[in-house]
């Protein structure tokens, strides 16, 4: 597919989750996120405030993540830190789905946290001021059947959040083109697909772009839009 160098930095999330990542890393994510007009960072919660400061004024979204990168905290803890990231500048959630409750068996209960999170988000977010907050739910495609897979994103387009996202980046596998063209097909319509981990370069970025994704989570961001713009798409 044909497309313009600044579409494709719209899809990208400049993605920042490793532990071993700092304040000045952030600090530096939010400059290349605000030179390139990414989408947004996505960083730990605790760097929230900070990237929120720093994008002031950008066209970048501050995105953080919930329950990563295990998806295993109660749904009350999930609530907690959603209304903190919000409140501190966030505009866009990445919550992992419950997965062992999911692999247990229990959809009942992954479909009923995933509603509250979506649902807490929306409340928050309007009680901040904010008109377009946005929740990707990572269903970590890695620990999944194809089976699953499908009625991960059936539960997650009932829930009401924005995207279905394939991985956390800490699984043993992470985006394919596979999964991705199986997410696209199973969501329905206004169920947009994320996928991440494993985007090295511009060709295995617009393999998964051509599979059906319309955000990508990348931490190569800089270097993919250099290729980009390097005659790698059109200006």
């Amino acid at each position: 597919m044909g497309m313009r160098v600044r579409e494709f930095a719209k899809m990208v999330d400049h993605t920042l989750l490793k532990p071993s990542s700092t304040e000045k890393d952030v600090r530096r994510m939010c400059e290349e996120a605000a030179h390139h007009h990414f989408a947004a960072v996505c960083i730990p919660p605790v760097y929230v405030r900070s990237a929120a400061k720093e994008l002031r004024g950008t066209d970048v979204k501050v995105c953080t993540v919930v329950s990563f990168p295990f998806g295993y905290d109660t749904a009350a803890v999930k609530i907690s830190a959603v209304r903190d990231a919000i409140s501190g500048g966030a505009s866009e959630i990445d919550v992992v789905m419950n997965v062992t409750r999911f692999l247990s068996g229990d959809f009942s209960y992954v479909a009923e946290e995933l509603s509250s999170v979506t649902q807490e988000v929306g409340a928050v977010a309007m009680n901040n001021g904010l008109n377009d907050a946005v929740v990707k739910v990572i269903i970590e495609t890695a620990y999944l059947t194809d089976e699953m897979k499908r009625l991960a994103v059936q539960i997650v387009a009932s829930s009401g959040a924005d995207f279905v996202k394939t991985s956390t980046g800490f699984a043993p596998a992470g985006a394919t083109p596979q999964d991705v063209s199986l997410l696209r097909k199973e969501a329905p319509e206004g169920l947009a697909v994320k996928a991440s981990g494993g985007i090295r370069n511009l060709e295995d970025a617009m393999e998964i772009v051509n599979a059906g994704a319309s955000r990508l989570g990348m931490s190569a961001s800089v270097a993919i839009m250099e290729e980009a713009e390097n005659g790698g798409l059109q200006e």
